[in-house]
């Protein structure tokens, strides 16, 4: 078993043997120093592709085909020239080129070569050749309501999450920061926007407004691909439609309030999330690190905290710092001051890995 941890500053690997999954250890570092914001590794993590905010010198991508023995640079996503707006129009208020790739996401085997991209300023990018070239989502793009998009803890909107169905690879869903949740059902080429949500940080006739929401993170069950979870902004809400509605889920202790959540890839009832104080106060709360867990699609909770850090801990983490293995036994959580954890019994569990690391983007089991 393998697990990559991206972070502000390089791709850490990891291994453990199946049959002792409580024996993780170090056995590649690749991009010391650089911002890794997204990667991804096919099913049998030989071909990978990871994507670098290199800051002055932009996003860069790298490929690897040997298992990341040796890379080389790869085609980043990219816009084409921003249109003349035409007199009398407004002008278009996101730029018009690539901040960062917050998240890659792929196909299965049907598909294989084809790969997601999600980005700031909040474009969707896809390839159906393993990223070699990449080619911007015009339908989303052009949709007049991305211009009401706005940015969620960056300065612009961005796409963190792309939730493709195992049983169809022309329906996904993709959640945007802050714009809501999209889902299309003929691979890109049109789109609806998901309702029910609400937004606590709106005036309350416009809190229902679904293109000014803020989802944290969206994650899909593998075995049941109708049923998606989110932690919202304000928050946690399940839809059993493919996205297109959402029910909030009252209940979780002891906050809402939180980024990333996993669910059981082979049940749909049983989902994770970390817990943070609040929006204005992003630390655990009473200071002891937790992972909140549903057993029963939301209706009862349970605080996971045996192996955390039970006091005066500060620690937050991302949309995607929280992962869970195939077989819904082995998790991993990464935090923003750099400490990893790994589980082998769904959470009850947890070992400290490191407390050292550079702050932690993403954490996923890789084969």
């Amino acid at each position: 078993m393998q697990l990559a941890v991206g972070t502000r500053k390089g791709l850490f690997r990891w291994s453990c043997d199946r049959d002792d999954a409580a024996r993780w250890r170090i056995v590649a570092r690749d991009f010391v120093g650089e911002p890794v914001t997204a990667f991804f590794a096919w099913p049998d993590a030989r071909d990978w592709l990871v994507a670098l905010r290199t800051g002055h010198f932009g996003v860069k991508m790298r490929s690897s085909t040997d298992g990341g023995a040796t890379w080389r640079e790869a085609n980043a996503p990219a816009y084409g020239a921003k249109p003349r707006i035409p007199e009398g129009e407004d002008e278009d208020p996101h730029p018009w080129s690539v901040d960062q790739v917050w998240v890659l996401e792929g196909q299965d085997a049907s598909v294989a070569d084809r790969l997601w991209a999600g980005t700031i300023p909040g474009g969707l990018f896809r390839s159906d050749d393993r990223g070699a070239t990449w080619a911007l989502n015009e339908s989303l793009w052009s949709n007049p309501d991305r211009r009401r998009w706005f940015g969620g803890g960056y300065d612009y909107p961005g796409v963190h999450s792309i939730c493709v169905s195992p049983a169809d690879p022309d329906d996904l869903v993709v959640g945007v920061s802050c714009g809501g949740v999209w889902r299309t059902r003929d691979g890109g080429a049109t789109w609806t926007v998901g309702r029910g949500l609400r937004a606590e940080y709106l005036p309350p006739e416009q809190s229902a407004d679904p293109i000014t929401q803020d989802p944290h993170r969206l994650i899909r069950c593998r075995a049941a691909p109708d049923v998606l979870w989110m932690q919202h902004h304000n928050g946690i809400w399940r839809s059993r439609d493919g996205g297109s509605s959402w029910e909030e889920i009252h209940g979780a202790t002891p906050s809402r309030f939180g980024f990333a959540v996993a669910v059981d890839p082979n049940d749909p009832d049983r989902a994770w999330f970390v817990p943070a104080k609040s929006d204005a106060c992003r630390v655990p709360v009473d200071g002891r690190m937790s992972v909140s867990v549903t057993r029963d699609g939301g209706r009862s909770w349970s605080r996971l905290e045996r192996g955390l850090a039970g006091e005066e801990c500060y620690h937050l983490v991302y949309r995607h710092g929280l992962a869970v293995s195939g077989d819904g036994r082995c998790m991993a959580m990464g935090s923003t001051t750099g400490s990893l954890w790994t589980s082998s019994d769904g959470g009850e569990n947890w070992t400290t890995r490191s407390t050292s690391l550079p702050p932690i983007y993403a954490v996923a089991f890789t084969g």
